[in-house]
């Protein structure tokens, strides 16, 4: 259950008075401000003009797919910088390392990013260990990390880390969207389970079984497999022999497509195929076949791009359109180029709420978001979060691979977590 938290108006009102309350740097360039309520907080990496955000992203190495997602994101700042005047009068400079996916990569790039190039803020660390192998660290030298690139529980449930964030559904909401979907489909379903084993994997898992638990759906295998891994065949077919009704592929994109390819050579079995959100971007399928992943089960909370019942949406239109201009070459259905963009217009919206044009501001703006609209997320779908809620968005919907796209299934499911 969500707690009800600041109303847009009293937001905007209150950015009206951060104009006048929050003054700008000290006189000596010391990274505070001293005027007002703001007094005292830090402004590095925030002027009266400008703006600088970093985020570490696996632009190589076997989690590379994700390297889509900062395009997506970097189109969005640089059409707001070109046509809208930056972010709240401020133009944006947006920082990216590669980190691999190996965590401590991601510590050398961060500190990098704190130290050396005094980013504002981390935006949109990519992954569960990577992410969570800074976070002590930003909390430490009180460092917003906003909108952590992941549904790892951890992001929005806790309270020792009051500088990080996540944005997307949690992956404990959409274990309890998979485990709703199969007790309606398939109330006496035997379920296998592949899973990623850290937190993305064990999250899943652990709410799809809490979410079952009184129904006559059963889980009867589990096989994990580790993200250094070269292949997960042999989890799968050990998964196979029990000839369950149900595979839940909870992996990421190399994994589940390696997941999908052994599923679809095995003619003689053919379970109700359920494939976790990071992990359901054509780019994924694509390899596979078609023809090899009709009728698999997924999740939303973006308008597809590449869906006609979006062919005329305002929004799917200008994102088409400008990222077509700022990031050309860039594959507008590409699920992480669009989330890129969308995460982007919410960290905006959320600055633009800030009181205090700080990193202390932006910690509490994205705390206090109240049913925030982004024009890219799914109708009925908006961000909020409040006090003892650090969720941004709790509601999804079932989709169904048919023909050469994903079909929307069903209306919007909340989640209570």
């Amino acid at each position: 259950m969500r707690t009800r938290a600041i109303g847009l108006l009293g937001l905007a009102a209150a950015v009206l008075f951060a104009t006048t309350a929050c003054g700008g740097r000290d006189a000596d360039g010391g990274g505070t401000v001293g005027q007002g309520d703001c007094r005292g907080q830090q402004s590095t990496g925030v002027t009266d003009t400008t703006l600088k955000l970093g985020g570490a992203y696996p632009l190589s190495g076997p989690a590379s797919s994700y390297a889509e997602l900062p395009k997506g994101i970097r189109a969005y700042f640089d059409y707001v910088n070109a046509e809208k005047g930056g972010i709240d009068g401020r133009k944006v400079e947006y920082l990216v390392r590669d980190d691999g996916y190996q965590p401590p990569r991601t510590v050398e790039e961060i500190r990098r990013l704190v130290e050396q190039d005094q980013v504002f803020a981390v935006f949109q660390t990519l992954g569960t260990p990577t992410s969570s192998a800074v976070w002590d660290y930003l909390d430490q030298r009180r460092v917003p990390q906003v909108f952590v690139a992941g549904g790892a529980t951890r992001w929005g449930a806790d309270d020792a880390h009051p500088w990080t964030i996540g944005w997307q559904p949690s992956y404990f909401a959409e274990g309890q969207v998979f485990a709703r979907y199969v007790r309606e489909q398939r109330p006496a379903a035997r379920v296998a389970v592949l899973y990623q084993n850290d937190d993305f994997g064990k999250d899943l898992l652990g709410s799809f079984r809490e979410n079952i638990a009184g129904s006559g759906v059963s889980i009867v295998a589990e096989q994990s497999y580790e993200a250094t891994d070269p292949t997960v065949d042999p989890q799968v077919r050990t998964l196979a022999t029990s000839r369950a009704d149900v595979l839940l592929n909870f992996a990421t994109p190399k994994f589940a497509a390696q997941t999908l390819a052994a599923d679809a050579r095995d003619t003689d079995w053919n379970p109700l195929h359920v494939l976790t959100v990071v992990a359901n971007p054509l780019t994924t399928l694509k390899p596979v076949g078609l023809a090899n992943v009709q009728g698999v089960v997924s999740a939303a909370f973006l308008k597809d791009p590449a869906d006609p019942q979006f062919a005329d949406d305002p929004a799917v239109r200008l994102y088409r359109e400008k990222l077509a201009r700022y990031a050309p070459g860039a594959d507008p259905t590409n699920q992480y180029t669009t989330s890129g963009w969308a995460v982007a217009e919410s960290f905006a919206k959320a600055f633009e709420a800030a009181k205090c044009k700080t990193r202390e501001g932006i910690r509490d703006s994205v705390r206090a978001l109240d049913e925030v609209t982004v024009d890219l997320l799914l109708p009925g779908i908006t961000l909020k979060t409040g006090p003892g809620d650090g969720f941004p968005i709790e509601a999804m919907r079932i989709q169904r691979f048919e023909g050469d796209r994903w079909m929307l299934d069903g209306e919007v499911i909340r989640t209570g977590r």
